[in-house]
């Protein structure tokens, strides 16, 4: 199916969206879109009405309602799924090996498996390339630890 879309040649040599990185990234967001749909429309329902039918009676319009009640409350559960999905893509390794056919083209954490071969395995570089690998998923989930550990207290206490 990638060698039959056909994309501008300035986005991918073939002029198909095989080994390209929007070919990449449009088979990470179409198979992780329904989880974070799933998720999101989870905490969504769980949210108070009564948050709602207070700002319908001050006259907040629907789009207000959205940006000034929904999206502060869904902060925790947006952090929750930008770490996990920043992980889960950041880590996958099926599309990032079959769709790149050219080893500039892959991710990074794919290129990790160039540097162990078949019959020579320098195993000190291979561990220095995993550990500077995990760095940014471990930076990304230490900036968003706040909001995950405020939505995992939000409701224990009363009052």
């Amino acid at each position: 199916m990638f060698q039959k879309i056909e994309v501008p040649f300035w986005l991918g040599e073939s002029g198909t969206l095989l080994n390209t990185h929007l070919g990449l990234v449009l088979v990470n967001v179409a198979f992780q879109i329904g989880f974070c749909t799933f998720v999101l429309s989870n905490f969504m329902k769980a949210l108070p009405e009564e948050i709602y039918e207070s700002a319908m009676v001050d006259g907040t319009s629907l789009w207000a309602q959205f940006w000034r009640l929904t999206l502060p409350l869904c902060r925790p559960s947006l952090a929750a799924l930008a770490t996990s999905e920043t992980t889960w893509i950041y880590n996958e390794f099926f599309w990032a090996t079959v769709l790149p056919q050219n080893g500039d083209k892959f991710p990074i954490t794919s290129s990790l498996t160039t540097l162990a071969g078949a019959f020579f395995s320098d195993n000190n570089l291979v561990s220095a390339g995993s550990i500077i690998i995990a760095l940014p998923t471990l930076v990304i989930y230490f900036a968003l630890q706040k909001h995950c550990v405020a939505g995992l207290t939000m409701g224990a206490t009363k009052g």
